[in-house]
Formats: structure tokens, C-alpha cells, sequence
């Protein structure tokens, strides 16, 4: 799985020019699936994602999680985050995961973030979506579960 984590002030999504997911104070996630990503690939991206320390604390610096702030979190499902563009000019998206697991674990990804506490908005999966958001700081992460080498240890 991979993510585009931001730190956000504010951040909505819309469908048909309808707001359908809407978040203040929080963490703006982007999430793409591949074909080989399992359930423990979402629950270690999940964990870590809400314990992430990037908010800062009282001295400025960034000490607090997700969880730490009470913020909150709009996710969305963006499976060109596995295109390829090596070749050509018109990127490929093979490594992206079919919509049927793409969907299961993109909910159960949310499913499992409000198990720590945090309010979850989404999007809607595989809807032509309109995302809008105030990145705060500026602060983006990236985490591929891919490059974890044991995700049972942090």
C-alpha cells in the first residue's frame, strides 16, 4: 500500500459538485492498493499513520499524533499512485490492485483507522472526485509499506 499523507487545516472532497467528505484539523490521506497488499499491510499503515508524529507540540516542534491533536481524517482512494511511467509518455497502472481488493482494503483501512479513536471521511471509491485542501505546514509524508522490512516492529 502506499500513502500521501497531509497535514491539513482543512480539507473536503466532492462528487457531482457535492461535498461527500469534509474534514478541519487533520491528516488528508491518499491511498493506493496493489495486487499483492493484504490486510496486515493495512493494519501497520494504519497504526502508523495515526501515531505519526507531526503536529507540532507547545514548543513548535513536531511531537504530537493524529491521535495526541484529535484530528481527524479524509481518505481517499487514488490508485494512480502505483502508475508507471517509464516508458512512454502515457503512464500504466498494471501494479494497481483490481477494484475488488482495492475497495475491500481501502475500507477496511478506514475501518481500522477509527479503531484508534479518529473520525473518518471518505471519498467514494472509484467516483471522478474533486479534492480541496490546506496543507499545514507545508508537511507530506510518503509511506510505502513495500519498504518496511517487518511491519510487526515500528
Amino acid at each position: 500500500m502506499r500513502a500521501v499523507i497531509q497535514r491539513v487545516s482543512e480539507a473536503s472532497v466532492k462528487v457531482s459538485a457535492q461535498t461527500i467528505g469534509e474534514i478541519e484539523h487533520g491528516l488528508m490521506v491518499l491511498l493506493g492498493v496493489t495486487h499483492d497488499d493484504t490486510k496486515e499491510d493495512a493494519d501497520y499503515l494504519a497504526r502508523k499513520i495515526c501515531e505519526l508524529r507531526i503536529f507540532s507540540d507547545d514548543d513548535g516542534k513536531m511531537n504530537r499524533s493524529l491521535i495526541d491533536v484529535n484530528g481527524s481524517l479524509l481518505s481517499v482512494s487514488q490508485f494512480t499512485l502505483y502508475s508507471d511511467t517509464k516508458k512512454g509518455r502515457r503512464p500504466n497502472f498494471m501494479s494497481a490492485a483490481k477494484p475488488d481488493l482495492a475497495k475491500e482494503l481501502y475500507q477496511y483501512f478506514n475501518q481500522k483507522v477509527n479503531t484508534f479513536g479518529i473520525e473518518v471521511e471518505t471519498g467514494e471509491f472509484g467516483a471522478l472526485m474533486d479534492v480541496s485542501l490546506v496543507n499545514d505546514g507545508p508537511v507530506t509524508i510518503l509511506i510505502d509499506t513495500d519498504d518496511v522490512i517487518d511491519p510487526n516492529k515500528d
